[in-house]
């Protein structure tokens, strides 16, 4: 087994993204219900979306599933290569943990509060965070 503890915010951020599907859905389908959205009607109109269906606070829960697919996959692959060239230390496991709880932290100001400017800084935090990642695997790559 890789002892690489880098890999274990990876984990917590990929079950954390299944707390938010399943969050999504928790509130999305009984909305959806009560709404009597028309699915196959969303499928043939190019102009139905859910956005103009649902109350946005249900959709700020699937806004945010979408965006833990989005920038979190650079990461994962940060993560991926440091622990491959034996670079997943303790301090860049602690980076790691700090983006993870970033990302967290934001999930939870936009499926709630949906606060732009908190968002924002969370956003940017983790992503100086995330960046700070990829260079120390640009140093130990190149």
């Amino acid at each position: 087994m890789i002892d690489a503890p880098i890999l274990q915010p990876a984990v917590a951020l990929m079950i954390w993204t299944m707390v938010m599907w399943a969050w999504m859905y928790v509130t999305r389908i009984p909305a959806m219900s009560k709404a009597q959205v028309d699915v196959d009607q969303l499928v043939r109109d190019p102009n139905a979306s859910l956005d103009h269906s649902l109350p946005a606070r249900v959709q700020w829960k699937a806004h945010n599933y979408n965006h833990l697919h989005e920038q979190p996959t650079v990461f994962y692959a940060v993560v991926l290569l440091l622990t491959l060239i034996g670079e997943g230390s303790p301090a860049n496991a602690l980076l790691a943990w700090i983006y993870v709880g970033l990302r967290v932290a934001h999930s939870l100001v936009q499926v709630t509060a949906n606060k732009v400017m908190v968002r924002f800084v969370l956003f940017a935090i983790a992503s100086l965070v995330l960046i700070v990642l990829i260079a120390k695997a640009a140093i130990a790559v190149f």
